[in-house]
């Protein structure tokens, strides 16, 4: 079932890689975002890669985990191996002092946990460069 989808957006062939540890939230960001874009939901970012050759991501959605998993580095290595993605950060919380130091390495988002659908889909079209829905979701 759709719920707050504007055709517009499911038709205009946006890509997105969603990378994080947790499979709860891999696949719970997956379920928001698929009705209005093409969302993959990938354990590794070594998947990402792979996938990356046949289908350019528009947008990746990265847990911060595999920042602390693999170092800082591991974002310069996205912006390479990505080139032209948009690269937004999942968190637990802003208080996190890793926060900080990938802002300054180059995300160009950050989306806070607990997750919902509104706020996920209204971060996701900021950096796709989509217009907001007109209607809030809460609201249909």
């Amino acid at each position: 079932m759709q719920i707050g989808v504007e055709t517009t957006k499911a038709v205009d062939n946006k890509r997105l890689f969603v990378v994080d540890n947790d499979d709860i939230t891999r696949m719970a960001l997956q379920f928001m975002l698929h009705d209005e874009n093409e969302t993959h939901d990938l354990p590794t970012l070594e998947a990402a890669f792979d996938k990356s050759i046949e289908w350019k991501p528009d947008l990746l959605l990265l847990g911060i985990d595999v920042v602390r998993e693999r170092g800082l580095d591991v974002l310069a290595l996205i912006k390479t191996r990505l080139a032209g993605a948009k690269l937004l950060l999942v968190a637990d919380s802003r208080n996190d002092p890793l926060l900080e130091s990938c802002q300054g390495a180059g995300i160009d988002g950050l989306l806070l946990k607990p997750l919902t659908v509104e706020d996920v889909r209204r971060k996701v079209d900021g950096l796709l460069g989509r217009k907001r829905a007109p209607i809030p979701i809460h609201a249909l």
